[in-house]
C-alpha cells in the first residue's frame, strides 16, 4: 500500500502483515530519475543517461551522506567510452554547479562506479569554447576562459579532481606529434596511480589531445 513520508509517496511491501520495505513509488521514482537529466528540446536519453539517472536518483533517495547535496543537483550529458581495462562515463555537468559537485565528488564518485558496474567515472563540467570570430561578429572581448586551450585545460582539471596538477612539460616528436606530460600531486599517488591510463583516454576522446599522467620523480 502507499503512505506518504516526509511530503513524499512511498509504497510498503507486507509479508503476513508485517512491513519489510520501504521503497519509494517506483512512478515517483522514475519522475526523480527524469528530473536528474537537463536535455535540450525534449531529447531522448541514451541508455547511458538513464543509468545515471537512476544512480543519481538512488543516491538521493537512500544514501544519508549524500543525500542532502544531492537533491538540487542535476546534469545535462552522459558518455560512454572505452579505456584500458574497462569502460569510462563522463558526466557533464552544468557549469554553475560544478563547484557544488565537486565538494562531494570523491564520496559520489566511488558510489556511482559501484553503481555503474565498476565503470571509471569522470565528471566535467558543460563549457562553450567560442571561436576567435567571436570578438568580429559581437563587437564583444571573448572571455579567456572560453578559449580553446582555456576550456581544454579545465577539463584535464575536472578529470583528475581532486587531485591536484602540479606540473606540465611539452614533448614534440620528430614527426612532429606533442605530447603533453602532465604531473599530478604525488600525495595521492595511493588514490589515483591505477586510474592514470584512464585520465589519458578520457581526455583524448574528449579534446583529441595525447596527454601522458605520471607522479614527479622523488630523487
Amino acid at each position: 500500500y502507499q503512505r506518504r513520508v516526509h511530503g513524499k509517496q512511498w509504497y510498503q511491501r507486507r509479508v503476513h502483515g508485517v512491513p519489510v520495505l520501504l521503497l519509494p513509488h517506483p512512478h515517483i521514482h522514475a519522475k526523480m530519475a527524469a528530473k536528474k537529466l537537463l536535455k535540450k528540446n525534449n531529447e531522448v536519453p541514451t541508455e547511458v543517461e538513464e543509468a545515471v539517472s537512476k544512480a543519481l536518483t538512488d543516491l538521493e533517495t537512500n544514501n544519508k551522506d549524500l543525500s542532502a547535496e544531492l537533491k538540487d543537483l542535476v546534469f545535462v550529458a552522459a558518455k560512454e567510452f572505452e579505456v584500458p581495462s574497462k569502460k569510462a562515463i563522463v558526466i557533464f555537468v552544468p557549469f554553475r554547479q560544478h563547484k557544488k559537485y565537486q565538494k562531494i565528488q570523491p564520496r559520489l564518485i566511488r558510489e556511482l562506479e559501484k553503481k555503474l558496474s565498476g565503470k571509471h567515472v569522470s565528471i566535467v563540467a558543460q563549457r562553450t569554447i567560442l571561436s576567435p570570430s567571436y570578438t568580429r561578429r559581437t563587437r564583444q572581448t571573448r572571455p579567456r576562459s572560453r578559449t580553446l586551450t582555456s576550456v581544454h585545460n579545465a577539463i584535464l582539471e575536472d578529470i583528475v579532481f581532486p587531485t591536484s596538477i602540479v606540473g606540465k612539460r611539452t614533448r614534440f616528436g620528430l614527426d612532429g606529434s606533442k605530447v603533453v606530460k602532465v604531473f599530478l600531486d604525488p600525495k595521492d599517488i595511493k588514490d589515483v596511480d591505477y586510474k592514470l591510463k584512464a585520465f589519458s583516454a578520457v581526455y583524448r576522446k574528449l579534446t583529441n589531445k595525447s596527454v601522458e599522467f605520471l607522479f614527479p620523480s622523488s630523487d
